[in-house]
């Protein structure tokens, strides 16, 4: 059993930066695509980026291109969000998700196993 843990979260400034880290164990990550997901309060659930259990392929929602990256390293079994130039609109728990052998899209009902969640608030 895939089991997934988020860590990195916190209160940042606007502009500042946080990485969120989604650990697994039970299983390696090598075979899975990964997505990240928030939902902030009052608010429906978005994909945020994703990455193709090949590592070809990364997807990222408009709002956070050129801000937000995806990694992988497989080592660690760990998948990175690295978040810059933060805003206060990306205030939200995220989620990682993993999907079997999957593309790393950011449709939701892809993905099999999820994370528990990790606090991110950006706030002055």
């Amino acid at each position: 059993q895939l089991q997934l843990v988020e860590s990195g979260g916190g209160l940042v400034q606007p502009g500042g930066s946080l990485r969120l880290s989604c650990t697994a164990s039970g299983l390696t990550l090598d075979y899975y695509g990964i997505g990240w997901f928030r939902q902030a309060p009052g608010k429906e659930r978005e994909g945020v980026s994703g990455i193709s259990n090949s590592d070809t392929i990364t997807y990222y929602r408009d709002s956070v291109k050129g801000r937000f990256t995806i990694s992988r390293d497989n080592d660690k079994n760990t998948v990175y969000l690295q978040m810059n130039s933060l805003k206060p609109e990306d205030t939200a728990v995220y989620y990682c998700a993993a999907d079997w052998r999957g593309p790393g899209r950011l449709d939701a009902y892809l993905y099999d196993y999820w994370g528990q969640g990790t606090q991110v608030t950006v706030s002055s």
